[in-house]
């Protein structure tokens, strides 16, 4: 019997292979809606736990009380100090207890934070989402940067209200030191980036990440301005990150740094901003790498 040629018939009742239909991408507000509950996460997990914002309220009236009283009493038998004077360094101390709230969210007792994920494996998961975990990590950074922020407003108002903090003495101090204190938080967006990608190589070694934290802080000018420090350690921390995290902007606000001079300080901080996001991009990568899915 001769072969037949052309097109084979239809079996009734079935579908011929087409090819699948290409899923439609996700529309603008479907995805800002997903940054939006990712971004949500720790902080909606603070409002829903009304004993820990209470805890954090007395926390940082605590703080605040002792920094003010601290750097008074220092400055009870003189009126100026290293180039500042009570005012100043009273509203220095200040600002950075409150600054440092920006990302004082605490993930741990969720076993939330990147060093918890990996003791425990659950890693993995921020690399089989649909979506890179350098975003996902930078969306929770975001909605934790926001939240702390809210706390940092609050603080601020009421320190402005009781006259424990002067204002800016102009509008373009207030200005310039906004525009310093944003940069600043995004060197220590991947300052904590960096210590958080050490995690990869430091699976066991707390102690290690607790030191460059302390480090951190310290060369920050977080518990003291680095101008009462020795001249080695003003000169070792300018050729390091941090102090363009906070010591910057602060110094902007309480007049230590000009407004000329503020903008060659501003530079500095967006060099280290552009060297920091080259480093981590390429540590995610590496990073990447070391993450291994088992199961079956």
């Amino acid at each position: 019997m001769p072969a037949t040629t052309g097109t084979p018939a239809r079996t009734p009742g079935t579908v011929e292979n087409e090819p699948p239909t290409p899923t439609a991408p996700p529309t603008l507000a479907a995805a800002l809606s997903r940054a939006r509950r990712i971004a949500s996460i720790t902080p909606r997990g603070e409002l829903l736990a009304p004993p820990r914002m209470t805890a954090t309220a007395i926390r940082l009236f605590v703080q605040v009380c002792l920094v003010v009283y601290l750097w008074r009493g220092l400055y009870a038998n003189t009126d100026s100090s290293a180039g500042l004077n009570e005012t100043q360094a009273v509203g220095y101390a200040v600002l950075a207890v409150l600054a440092n709230r920006i990302r004082g969210l605490d993930r741990r007792a969720g076993r939330d934070t990147v060093i918890q994920h990996l003791h425990f494996g659950t890693i993995v998961y921020w690399y089989l989402r649909p979506m890179k975990p350098q975003r996902y990590y930078a969306l929770r950074a975001l909605g934790d940067q926001l939240y702390g922020f809210g706390w940092v407003l609050a603080g601020y108002v009421l320190c402005l209200a009781v006259g424990v903090v002067a204002p800016p003495s102009s509008v373009a101090v207030a200005g310039v030191f906004a525009v310093s204190m944003l940069l600043g938080q995004l060197v220590l967006y991947y300052v904590m980036m960096l210590v958080d990608l050490l995690c990869f190589w430091t699976l066991r070694n707390e102690a290690a990440l607790m030191i460059l934290v302390f480090a951190q802080n310290l060369l920050s000018g977080v518990y003291a301005p680095l101008w009462y420090f020795p001249d080695w350690f003003i000169t070792l921390s300018t050729f390091l990150p941090f102090q363009a995290t906070l010591g910057v902007p602060l110094s902007i606000y309480v007049g230590r740094i000009g407004v000329g001079d503020a903008f060659g300080q501003m530079a500095v901080q967006a060099v280290w901003i552009v060297l920091l996001a080259l480093l981590t991009r390429r540590l995610w990568d590496r990073a990447g790498r070391r993450v291994v899915a088992q199961g079956g």
